[in-house]
């Protein structure tokens, strides 16, 4: 666009083609700039051989704005003068914040009661499953492939569990071009035995392959599709079956119901992916199946420890080498996020990671080569480590603070004002545990007293230690949120400027010559 200036009205439109499948639509009615006028229109799918309704519901829109259908059965809308959408940190999913219309097909026309609706959508979901996954047969030979009979309870399910997790999946690699498709020959699975036979499955597929072989093995399981909270917000009245979009596994293990999902790569055994977790779900059986709710993780689960033994010059830089210990979810997202990359971008990756973890401009190199495969294992990073000037002097002083590792929370809920909820994608925590090594000819003066705060479900101690050659800071940042209303922002925000006030303490060092013990 040469002619492009500030001021210029950009017309642009698109095309979604889903290739026959039904869906529900969305119109997305505000975006990041004001938008002064905006025209929606659809073009229902339907299809012959089912009677079809379609409905909408609206949410946040204009008053008086709503579709109209026309004569040929689109439906359009216009609307003026919409406020751009305001985004902030830790916030919903944009789109369940958006004003929006949301359309929906129904297969059955005119069912109004919930209840019904999804007891028949159970029903034909549990079909489908129990179909194909009727391969007992074909599941005990595998069985005894991957378990003991010695093996206690746990153990099989877990064998069971990497396994299947092990095999390829489809749904999550680079994808090929018509014609590698074609050379690659692959074939499509009609039950859990091909996928046995093939060796690969998608991320659907592979959690039924789970529970065919877990029941093989005696668990009581059942085969379950949840919500996912990562775009929009479930709601069963709204009878939209494909907002059940994800499957798991519900697994009876030594009277505890665990929620499995091997179809996720990297995802620890007894967790599931941050969108499935804390999300309603149906559990499906032969009589339409009964209504879940998935687990959501501690913040003991899925904790990131930073560890580092450093050394103080004269002139105030920190150098030595520090680890980064990734666990539960935090080691999964590590290696999602670079899955399909190769070395070196792994290593920038992890380096990356540590610079935003540090308050300052830091020089980082990992040192060693992480575990990227086996997610049972936590992600640890090594890496040499120096930080120019941060201490600094004050005087004859000199002055170290002691947040070395508190870059994430620098800048956290700053703003007096909050428009949106605050969202956290799942419970965390962070441990971090310096040892700082003296100049030989300085000496500690004086050190933080030990500090604790605590909130509804946050928690942040600091504590500092000396002797006179080592300085030891340890940091502990417990924030088990889910979802919390815009009206209680202030106190979360009240807790986090107490979080930097106490990662902005100061250790102060004086020469040793000076020092009273040295008299």
């Amino acid at each position: 666009m040469p002619d492009v200036q500030v001021g210029s009205i950009l017309e642009y439109c698109y095309t979604l083609d889903l290739r026959g499948y039904l869906f529900a639509s969305h119109w997305i009615l505000n975006d990041e700039l004001f938008t002064k006028n905006a025209q929606f229109s659809l073009r229902p799918l339907w299809s012959s051989n089912v009677p079809m309704s379609l409905r909408w519901t609206l949410k946040n829109v204009p008053l008086g704005a709503q579709p109209i259908e026309d004569a040929y059965h689109n439906f359009r809308m216009e609307i003026s003068n919409v406020p751009a959408f305001e985004r902030e940190d830790f916030m919903p999913p944009e789109n369940e914040l958006k004003a929006r219309v949301d359309f929906t097909y129904q297969a059955r026309f005119g069912e109004s009661d919930p209840d019904k609706f999804w007891k028949d959508v159970g029903k034909k979901r549990n079909a489908a499953l129990e179909k194909f996954i009727d391969k007992r047969r074909a599941m005990d030979d595998a069985l005894k492939q991957i378990v003991s009979p010695e093996d206690s309870p746990e153990a099989r399910l877990r064998k069971i569990y990497t396994r299947v997790q092990g095999l390829r999946n489809t749904s999550y690699e680079v994808q090929r071009t018509e014609k590698e498709e074609r050379r690659n020959k692959q074939k499509f699975a009609q039950n859990v035995e091909d996928i046995w036979k093939h060796g690969y499955g998608t991320a659907v597929e592979l959690p039924w392959l789970f529970l065919g072989l877990a029941r093989a093995a005696g668990f009581e399981a059942y085969g379950c599709w949840v919500a996912q909270r990562n775009e929009y917000f479930f709601n069963s009245r709204l009878m939209e079956d494909n907002g059940l979009a994800a499957n798991v596994v519900l697994v009876k293990l030594n009277g505890k119901d665990i929620y499995l999902d091997p179809g996720t790569p990297y995802t620890p055994f007894g967790m599931l992916p941050w969108p499935e977790t804390g999300t309603a779900g149906l559990r499906l059986d032969n009589e339409g199946g009964g209504w879940i709710r998935t687990a959501l993780p501690s913040s003991v689960e899925s904790q990131t420890r930073s560890t580092a033994k450093l050394r103080l010059s004269q002139t105030g830089d920190l150098e030595g080498n520090a680890t980064l210990t990734f666990t539960g979810l935090d080691a999964m997202y590590q290696r999602r996020a670079v899955r399909n990359e190769d070395e070196t971008a792994r290593k920038k990756s992890l380096e990356e990671v540590l610079r935003a973890r540090i308050p300052v401009s830091a020089d980082v190199e990992l040192t060693n080569k992480p575990e990227w495969v086996n997610p049972e294992m936590p992600l640890t990073a090594e890496f040499s480590l120096k930080i120019p000037n941060w201490a600094s002097r004050a005087g004859r002083r000199m002055v170290v603070p002691v947040g070395v590792f508190a870059g994430d929370e620098r800048h956290m809920f700053e703003h007096a004002r909050r428009v949106h909820p605050i969202y956290f994608a799942y419970p965390y925590g962070k441990v971090d545990d310096v040892t700082i090594a003296l100049p030989a000819d300085w000496r500690v003066m004086s050190v933080p007293d030990s500090l604790t705060r605590a909130g509804d479900k946050v928690h942040y101690a600091l504590n500092t230690k000396s002797d006179p050659k080592i300085l030891h800071v340890r940091r502990e940042l417990d924030v088990d949120i889910f979802l919390l209303e815009q009206r209680d922002y202030p106190g979360l925000r009240g807790f986090f400027q107490g979080v930097r006030s106490g990662d902005d303490q100061q250790i102060v060092l004086e020469p040793a010559a000076e020092s009273p013990s040295a008299q």
